[in-house]
Parts: structure tokens; C-alpha cells; sequence
């Protein structure tokens, strides 16, 4: 297969912001699709955020020079067809929902080229729950980045039994060549290998804050020091976004997740502090 070079990002949030930013970074072509032109300011806004990150965080390479050339050189569009009319890769970072996934592949299916591969950043969804929608089995896999990509800079990457190999191979090669870490799995497992380890610190988390066991703060406190890490989970909410957190909850029937996604509802998510991309979640952030 030839090198992957064109490369899509459908969905413009924080996360698809920086795997727009990181790939165009990196030297490839990148277009950046969201449906609305008031939703490509917004990523604009973030993407231009990130060029005085990668300097500052020692990203190698980065200089004032090459993040604001990796920034201007992204391509924005709201006409899907034109978006993906030449892409290698298409990269969807939709929000978590079953329904704007089917959608949304539907829709690619018929607008791009037969040539082009198809990877969701989904993080709770597996492939093989949307395989169906692609039309494109076998250039179809999930590519999983973390948030704050040049810093966790990992690619979790997992096709389905219909996935073909070469193009397996060819994904792991894109993310070598955009600065990440390829983590292979061997087959399909939801949450990846990162998510089966997080989310459960997570839901932990939530669980002593449900029950009036600790504060957020408290918890995090114990956390970081009784383990080293540097951050604590509910720092680790706020960065992920409160947003996702309620759509992961709010998806699963169960009491304690209801509960939970009923709490951020309620103390975060109508008041629109939504963590670290709005300033304000469980701690306050310039």
C-alpha cells in the first residue's frame, strides 16, 4: 500500500483538535471537517492554542516557526465530500453515541474514495459496532489516541476479523510517522488497553464521591500521593472532559452510572463547566 499522506479529521473537539494539530505537525496534509463553520472557528481557536504548547512543552522539533506553519497548514471544510475527496485516512472523533457514529459512516461511505481507510477514536464503542455502517469492512479499524497527544503521544490500535492486514500495517506505520507510540492489540477488547486500566480509577473515583466518603479534592490528594502519579482522577476527569465522562455514563444503565452522569449533570454540565477546555470543571484553570 502506498504511504498514507492525506489525512482527514472528521469531528473537531479538544481531542480531534490535537490529532488534526499533531498529524499537520508531523508534515501531513490535513483537512479538518466539523459540520458547521461556527464549529471550525472554535477549532481555529484550539488548534492555534496548541502551536505555543508544543514549544513550551519541548516537543521535538517545535519551534515558533514550525507549530505556526503546522497550524495555518490545516485545511478546514463543513462539505464533507470536498473534506474527504482525497484522503488517505479518515480519522472520525465524533462524539461517543451509536447513532451519530451509524450516521456519520453512512455518510462517508458514499463521499469518500474507494481507496481511503476508516478509523473511529471511539474509546468505548468497538469496531465491530460500527464496521456494519462503513461499507468498507476491511479498511476499517479503531485508532485510539489519548488526550494530550504530544505529551501521552499513544495509538491504540485495533481492527476487527474483517480488518486487512495491510492496512493494519499501514495505520501503524501513519502513527510512527506522526510522532506516536503504536500500541497493537491483538484483538478486540473495549476500553483498549488504556481504557480497561483508567476507567475503572474513574469509576472508583465517582463512587466515593456519590457515597459522601471524600471530596474530589481529597480523593486526588490521596491519590497522587500515596501512588506518585501527578495528577488524580478527578484532575484526570476534568482533562478527559466532562462532557464525555456524562455521555459514557449517561449510555450505561446501570444505577451507579446513571447516578453519576445525574451528578455531573446537575453540578457541571448545566452550568457549562465542562473542565479544562472551558476553564472550570472540578477545579478552576486559567
Amino acid at each position: 500500500m502506498q504511504p498514507i499522506q492525506n489525512v482527514t479529521v472528521i469531528g473537531t473537539g479538544v481531542l480531534g483538535s490535537q490529532i488534526a494539530y499533531q498529524a499537520a505537525f508531523h508534515g501531513f496534509a490535513v483537512t479538518a471537517y466539523d459540520v458547521s463553520d461556527d464549529a471550525l472557528e472554535h477549532a481555529r481557536t484550539r488548534i492555534a492554542q496548541l502551536a505555543p504548547v508544543y514549544v513550551s512543552d519541548k516537543v521535538a522539533g517545535a519551534t515558533a516557526e514550525s507549530t505556526e506553519a503546522a497550524a495555518n497548514g490545516i485545511r478546514y471544510s463543513s462539505d464533507m465530500a470536498e473534506a474527504v475527496a482525497d484522503a488517505d485516512l479518515v480519522i472520525e472523533a465524533a462524539p461517543e453515541s451509536i447513532d451519530i457514529k451509524r450516521n456519520l459512516y453512512q455518510q462517508l461511505a458514499e463521499a469518500a474514495p474507494q481507496k481511503t481507510i476508516f478509523a473511529t477514536n471511539s474509546s468505548t464503542l468497538l469496531p465491530s459496532d460500527i464496521k456494519e455502517f462503513t461499507g468498507r469492512a476491511d479498511r476499517f479499524l479503531a485508532l485510539h489516541y489519548a488526550n494530550q497527544v504530544w505529551r501521552q503521544n499513544t495509538a491504540e490500535i485495533m481492527g476487527t476479523i474483517d480488518t486487512d492486514p495491510d492496512v493494519y500495517r499501514s495505520v501503524v506505520d501513519f502513527a510512527e510517522r506522526s510522532g506516536l507510540v503504536p500500541i497493537e492489540l491483538k484483538k478486540e477488547k473495549a476500553g483498549y488497553v488504556l481504557n480497561s486500566l483508567l476507567v475503572p480509577l474513574l469509576n472508583a473515583a465517582a463512587g466515593l464521591v456519590l457515597q459522601g466518603i471524600a471530596d474530589p479534592e481529597t480523593v486526588d490528594k490521596t491519590w497522587r500521593i500515596g501512588t506518585g502519579a501527578p495528577v488524580g482522577p478527578f484532575q484526570i476527569y476534568d482533562v478527559v472532559g466532562l462532557t464525555t465522562a456524562y455521555n459514557i455514563a449517561s449510555a450505561n444503565p446501570e444505577p451507579g452510572s446513571q447516578a453519576w452522569a445525574a451528578y455531573l449533570k446537575t453540578n457541571f454540565i448545566d452550568q457549562g463547566k465542562l473542565g479544562v477546555a472551558t476553564g472550570e470543571g472540578f477545579y478552576r484553570y486559567s
